[in-house]
């Protein structure tokens, strides 16, 4: 928030009065701002509804999710209820109200409450854009104000070396950057409190009286509709507050509660108090007062530290952007885009390069289109009142549905500050002709491309659901298929968490032969930030055991990291050997939903030498395809020869399973877990359904455009799933199937 500093100074201009009462008025107005705004309702309250430590609209998004049936993710089921991770906070089967139920009933609230999420993780985005833009360019104009005058084109150059400068160090990782800003956020807090409290000493000591809310009063009844117009302006002094919630998954409520109350807002509150002394005495002043309020001595050492503090304050907008599109792409309503994680330590650091480029070319334009910090701030404030209203409309839902609460509560705060911040949005809405139309078009933008990415997602899995293979077709052809069964894995993928997806039957009857151990893999995002390594796999049976087919559900959260550690396919083998032993042993602990297919449990393969199942051993190798290694094909080996002189063999440890020899065990279980290791050996083939979607000609023109034009459009720019699944192209077979929705 420290940033916003030099943004407030438009607001001080916009206030008009030009009298020392007036000014009082407007620090008023400011340290109340301030004390309900992000004091009271962020640190105290919102810090509390956060989901497993993470915070932002997608966290409160999720919270509503598992404590009443809102989610429109498609492929949930009751399993993942029963998540460590799902039951955080109070237990969902207490305190069932009539609204919760009629919410659930219909799906027309559900969409609602999404489209609402999407606008406020929009929003998230246009911010991302909006502050980068206005913290460099309301920190340079410092230098006009020194002895070297510099032409507006030279400033406007400066900002954008800035900000090239900044998005260029964003792949180093957000860990190494705050570790190189770090104490500069020190130094600026203790130069605008030192600065501040000098001013208040040297100019006007009675401005500590501007507290009292009567000043706010007799402001208003001076300025009229002018200063309810400059609300919008004042707005601008809590900038970076929902950007402090939406990194909570980066620090601790605590270290934020003792961090903003000790040292944050005590610094702020005593700067903009020195900036109002400094004008109740130089009214001449106001179009910059930060600036020229800092005396002569340390001025250079203070604009140094504000432009690097510009940066600090982007450089937390720009994280908590990368952090709501992986949000929203785990959930299905971003096009899938690269994610490079920055730090094998610090668990979330992510960098997005597509997302940071758009983001640079777009700060970049609205810097040199705009030139004017006005401008900028106007579009800041609509977007930053905007997603504060939505973030106080979700917690309302919160404090009933999660904290179960009463309605009265949860009516009394969503009237108390839906009405503050609906005067600073009906305010900043007042200014859309002078440039607040940006975030609200962004905004727009945005949201389009995540809703029609929805709902071109779930047509096809209505698809998949509503084409499935008859369990019965499957049985008919008995347990070689109808085809040769040769030594081998082969993983298919599949969005389908139960079922036969409809592209098995193409490969069945398009195929000579198919692998002798087979695995439909379904990767799916819950609604929880986190999955534990030991709850991810959930493993069933497709077919009887001869059939040697086998389903296999691979759980993340909406923050975890798909690492590409090359270690899935072991973990994989450990999951299916102890699912075959749990079966014979414990099946208490399987829950049957049908003959075979539904038959599912969690396994634990956190760690390959811990189960006793079947023994793991450790041979460095290289990280070559073991099925290619042990072809003797010629054109498969040259295809390598090609993969290896493009990708470099990685040293890696290879794991080769066996039986243990004293542990006595049934013969058939014997038999089916030897296949299991001789085919693992024998390699894997990865098995993906290239899909073409396209609108049914009965359509309407609209859903036509959307799936035919847009939704095609997203999917032909952006990363396929493959990559996404960084599955090894030399081990991938991909067969194409149009779905027409």
């Amino acid at each position: 928030m420290g940033q916003s500093l030099r943004k407030s100074n438009i607001s001080i201009s916009e206030l008009g009065g030009g009298n020392e009462e007036a000014i009082f008025g407007a620090c008023s107005l400011i340290f109340w701002t301030l004390t309900l705004i992000p004091l009271c309702k962020y640190v105290f309250i919102l810090l509390a509804a956060d989901d497993n430590g993470e915070g932002g609209t997608f966290a409160l998004y999720s919270l509503l999710c598992r404590h009443a049936n809102f989610s429109l993710l498609p492929n949930q089921q009751a399993s993942d209820e029963e998540l460590s991770a799902y039951r955080y906070g109070p237990s969902t089967h207490s305190n069932v109200s009539l609204l919760k139920r009629l919410l659930e009933k219909q799906k027309r609230p559900r969409t609602g409450l999404l489209i609402v999420v999407l606008f406020g993780a929009s929003m998230v985005i246009g911010d991302g854009v909006l502050t980068s833009a206005i913290a460099v360019m309301s920190s340079l104009p410092g230098l006009q104000y020194s002895g070297k005058k510099l032409t507006k084109g030279a400033l406007l150059l400066l900002a954008c070396v800035i900000l090239i400068s900044l998005f260029a160090l964003q792949h180093i990782g957000t860990h190494k950057v705050a570790f190189m800003f770090a104490p500069i956020v020190m130094l600026w807090l203790i130069s605008i409190f030192c600065v501040g409290l000098y001013n208040i000493i040297h100019w006007n000591p009675k401005v500590v009286s501007a507290i009292y809310p009567y000043y706010i009063i007799k402001f208003f009844r001076e300025t009229g509709r002018d200063g309810w117009i400059s609300l919008g302006g004042i707005l601008l002094s809590i900038t970076g507050t929902e950007a402090m919630y939406a990194d909570l998954g980066h620090f601790t409520a605590v270290s934020i509660r003792l961090a903003f109350v000790f040292a944050i807002y005590p610094c702020l509150v005593v700067q903009y108090m020195g900036q109002a002394a400094f004008l109740s005495r130089n009214l001449h002043s106001i179009p910059n007062s930060f600036f020229e309020s800092i005396p002569d001595p340390v001025f250079w050492p203070i604009f140094v530290v504000a432009t690097l503090s510009a940066v600090v304050g982007s450089q937390a907008t720009i994280t908590a952007t990368f952090s709501v599109i992986k949000q929203c792409q785990a959930l299905g309503c971003f096009p899938r885009v690269k994610i490079v994680h920055t730090s094998k330590h610090i668990y979330g650091q992510i960098y997005i390069p597509e997302i940071n480029w758009m983001l640079m070319i777009l700060t970049l334009s609205i810097t040199i289109g705009f030139q004017d910090t006005t401008l900028i701030g106007n579009a800041y404030g609509l977007a930053t009142a905007t997603l504060m209203f939505i973030t106080t409309f979700l917690v309302a839902l919160v404090i009933t549905f999660v904290w179960q609460k009463s309605i009265w509560i949860s009516g009394m705060f969503l009237l108390f500050f839906g009405i503050i911040e609906g005067a600073y949005l009906s305010a900043a809405l007042m200014k859309v002709p002078q440039g607040g139309w940006l975030p609200l078009v962004l905004s727009f933008i945005f949201m389009m491309i995540m809703y029609i990415w929805h709902y071109g997602m779930c047509l096809k899995y209505n698809f998949d659901m509503h084409n499935k293979v008859p369990l019965q077709w499957l049985l008919g052809l008995g347990p070689s298929l109808g085809i040769v069964r040769v030594p081998g894995i082969g993983l298919i993928y599949t969005e389908l968490a139960t079922g036969i997806p409809a592209i098995f039957s193409h490969f069945v009857t398009n195929l000579p032969a198919f692998h002798k151990v087979l695995v439909f893999i379904c990767v799916k995002s819950v609604p929880v930030p986190y999955v534990s390594s030991d709850e991810r796999f959930v493993v069933g049976r497709v077919c009887p055991r001869p059939y040697r087919m086998y389903r296999c559900i691979v759980r993340y959260g909406y923050k975890d990291i798909q690492r590409d550690d090359g270690d899935f396919e072991n973990q994989l083998i450990q999951s299916l050997a102890e699912f075959i032993h749990m079966e014979a042993g414990e099946p208490e602990f399987c829950t049957s939903e049908g003959s075979f297919d539904g038959r599912m449990m969690v396994t634990r393969s956190s760690s390959i030498q811990s189960g006793s199942t079947i023994i793991a051993t450790e041979i460095e190798d290289c990280s070559e395809s073991s099925s290619v290694q042990s072809s003797k094909s010629s054109a498969l080996l040259s295809l390598r020869s090609v993969y290896d002189d493009e990708n470099p063999p990685v040293r890696k440890q290879h794991i080769r399973f066996h039986l243990p020899a004293n542990q006595i065990m049934d013969s058939a279980i014997q038999e089916e877990l030897m296949d299991l290791i001789v085919a693992k050996e024998a390699g894997f083939a990865y098995i993906m359904g290239h899909s073409y979607v396209k609108a049914r000609r009965s359509s309407s023109c609209f859903k036509k455009f959307v799936i035919d034009v847009g939704y095609t459009f997203l999917r032909k720019n952006c990363r396929g799933p493959s990559v996404d699944l960084n599955i090894p192209h030399i081990n991938l077979i991909e067969v194409g199937m149009t779905y027409y929705v």
